[in-house]
């Protein structure tokens, strides 16, 4: 079982990246007055029918060849439900897919964010082609990082070139901090 919502995001995001996806929007919205963590990954893949829509959240059920069981969306599932909170898929094929968890913030069982920034970093610096864009948002105060943004910007320079990486790692780290101002999730 994951022990952290940020290895949950980066399991669902790969299979975006295993659906053929070019545009991958991933959201990360805390409320303390609603009491609520939402998490939340939409993206323009190959999508899935309404019966694998159903299945998807049966860990013996996986379109993988390579293993028999699929645990991460399952997994996910019972993480966000077992903190009051709710859990959601919608996908129609050839459109894309959308995976959204709900937490409850406070609740003792749910587990910790973990490590977003290095999340979010390791999916964009690996995997250039895809167009991604993250919101980060704590009470209302938040940030986004878009790539197509970035890569219009940075006129055809690699996210894996040095400076580039280390701008994309100091941009998360320092916008997060400025948001959590103190708190962690």
């Amino acid at each position: 079982m994951m022990t952290e919502i940020a290895l949950n995001i980066l399991d669902v995001t790969e299979n975006s990246v295993r659906a053929g996806a070019s545009y991958i929007e991933i959201s990360v919205i805390a409320n303390t007055e609603k009491d609520i963590l939402e998490v939340s990954v939409i993206d323009n893949g190959c999508g899935m029918s309404e019966e694998q829509v159903k299945k998807v959240t049966d860990p013996f059920y996986t379109t993988r060849t390579t293993r028999r069981v699929g645990l991460g969306i399952p997994f996910f599932k019972q993480a966000a439900e077992s903190t009051g909170g709710s859990f959601s898929i919608c996908s129609k094929e050839q459109e894309g897919t959308c995976v959204k968890a709900v937490f409850g913030l406070s609740h003792i069982d749910r587990m910790p964010l973990g490590d977003i920034n290095s999340t979010i970093y390791t999916l964009i610096v690996f995997n250039e082609s895809i167009d991604f864009h993250y919101k980060y948002e704590y009470d209302g105060k938040g940030f986004v990082l878009d790539t197509k943004e970035m890569k219009n910007i940075l006129g055809g320079l690699s996210f894996k070139d040095a400076e580039v990486s280390q701008f994309i790692r100091e941009y998360l780290d320092t916008n997060k901090a400025e948001v959590d101002d103190g708190e962690t999730l």
